[in-house]
């Protein structure tokens, strides 16, 4: 008897090749627009460059299937829709994602950068995580795929496209 379950989706072609429908109306207004997809072989010959003193992320980019970014920049402040935005976010929910930091760095900069988390899950595995960055003239979403912890999403910031994002407990954090 057929079960009126969908079949289990392949995660890492599924992770990186879905993109919110809200950022491609949100692209229309970007002045700028950059997108990449790192697969597996990519990401290997990136992880023989690294130096030895960088095992963590070695081990963690061992872990990955893909990575995949859009970034969009915007001519003024204020030129990424909060509605289309917020769409981005509701798209993720809707998927069934575990939102696990959203976040405001008051840091020195003059504006506020929103920064969100999300994991997809498989049982207890992470299968991938999104992460956003915005900031009022830009917006960065980057998914990863494979079989990670949120210990590898902290190693990857900072590489590969990824923003680098502030941890706030996510390190230490087994799910919000």
């Amino acid at each position: 008897m057929p079960s009126s379950a969908s079949p289990a989706p392949e995660f890492s072609s599924a992770i990186l090749e879905w993109v919110p429908p809200a950022l491609s109306q949100l692209g229309s207004r970007a002045v700028a627009k950059e997108n990449f997809t790192l697969d597996k072989t990519m990401l290997t010959a990136a992880a023989a460059m690294l130096p030895d003193s960088d095992a963590g992320l070695r081990q963690t980019v061992a872990r990955l299937d893909g990575v995949a970014v859009h970034m969009l920049r915007f001519s003024a402040d204020g030129m990424a829709d909060p509605a289309q935005v917020e769409a981005i976010r509701d798209s993720y929910h809707l998927r069934g994602w575990k939102h696990v930091l959203n976040s405001t760095d008051l840091g020195e900069q003059s504006h506020d950068d929103l920064t969100d988390v999300w994991l997809v899950m498989d049982g207890a595995n992470v299968r991938g995580g999104a992460v956003m960055v915005q900031s009022p003239k830009s917006l960065t979403l980057a998914t990863v795929a494979g079989n990670l912890s949120p210990l590898d999403l902290l190693h990857l910031r900072g590489h590969f496209g990824i923003p680098k994002f502030p941890d706030n407990g996510l390190g230490g954090a087994t799910g919000r």
